[in-house]
């Protein structure tokens, strides 16, 4: 919702709940954001830089795969089912899908509205017989799809290992709330990164170019842009760090020195050493993987992985509703 804002009365474009998550994750203990509010336009363009960095095995192993299961994947979704994909970006991987299961539409769902439409247009040039439908929107909810794909079986797409950036739990809801979103019958595509060795991992979010770390420093220039925020960008440093405990990468802004500093008119202060945690990153071996889909109400149907088990796909479908064990 826009709103009028400042003393020039000009309407501000700040997202009411990136107000909200910024000021409640500033005042917590520890301090944390959530790692969504990284893709405004910036930093959307920015992880597509990421993704082809030579240190970030995920994009091109899991599009590797992608190719690789083509003939398998038409023979098991079939054709005519509407392509939903969740957190599209720039649908890099979504052509090789699209080519596989011959659709009868593709609604791509994004955050980050300007980068969605262009994307989309993209899309829409490269498959010009195929219904493409933008959808701004946050997937994290259950969401009434297009009318226009309603009635339609659908297949949803979620690439990239993004199911890694929430917790356990958070993923669990993730997933029931896009089984409601697609309905009775779908399907899920739907991409997992792997447990593997912590020399592969960090590299692959701290990456030598510094790409990762703008990406992660992105944020404090969009709190200053947005929110009036005064955090001194220099004063902050980027943290990788592979967390065995909880199975995940843990992405942190850490402070280099005292600093205190204000942001949509309140007061903050933090100690040197003293860090904002913006994302994690969970991995998830095969078991744990398929126990994830299961709980949040899909059935794993397929799985495939590339020859080193750096990264998986699973298709699944959803599960009927059950009254009993």
């Amino acid at each position: 919702m826009l709103k009028p804002e400042g003393e020039d009365g000009l309407r501000s474009l700040t997202d009411p709940a990136f107000r909200a998550d910024v000021l409640a994750g500033l005042e917590r203990r520890p301090r944390a954001i959530p790692a969504r509010w990284f893709y405004d336009r910036r930093g959307s363009e920015l992880f597509e830089a990421i993704t082809d960095l030579p240190e970030y095995y995920p994009t091109r192993t899991e599009t590797a795969i992608l190719e690789t299961i083509c003939p398998t994947l038409r023979d098991l979704v079939g054709s005519g089912r509407a392509v939903v994909e969740f957190g599209s970006g720039s649908s890099t991987k979504t052509p090789v899908v699209l080519s596989c299961v011959d659709p009868c539409a593709y609604v791509p769902i994004d955050i980050s509205g300007d980068f969605l439409r262009e994307s989309s247009r993209v899309l829409a040039a490269r498959f010009p017989d195929l219904p493409v439908l933008p959808f701004e929107a946050d997937f994290l909810k259950p969401l009434t799809l297009p009318a226009a794909v309603a009635e339609q079986p659908k297949l949803g797409f979620f690439p990239g290992s993004t199911i890694g950036n929430m917790t356990p739990a958070m993923a669990c809801d993730l997933l029931r709330a896009m089984r409601e979103s697609l309905g009775q019958g779908a399907m899920l595509l739907i991409g997992m990164d792997r447990i593997k060795d912590e020399r592969v991992l960090v590299p692959a979010y701290d990456d030598a170019a510094g790409v990762t770390a703008a990406f992660n420093r992105n944020l404090i220039e969009r709190i200053n842009r947005e929110l009036d925020g005064t955090m001194p960008l220099d004063a902050f440093r980027h943290r990788a760090i592979w967390n065995d405990d909880r199975a995940r990468i843990e992405m942190h802004l850490e402070a280099v020195r005292d600093i205190a500093f204000t942001v949509d008119g309140r007061a903050f202060a933090m100690a040197a050493g003293e860090t904002i945690h913006t994302e994690n990153s969970h991995k998830y071996g095969p078991r744990d993987a398929r126990i994830l889909l299961r709980t949040g109400g899909w059935t794993p149907v397929a799985e495939w992985t590339d020859p080193d088990g750096l990264f998986a796909v699973y298709l699944a479908e959803a599960q009927a509703e059950r009254v009993a064990p």
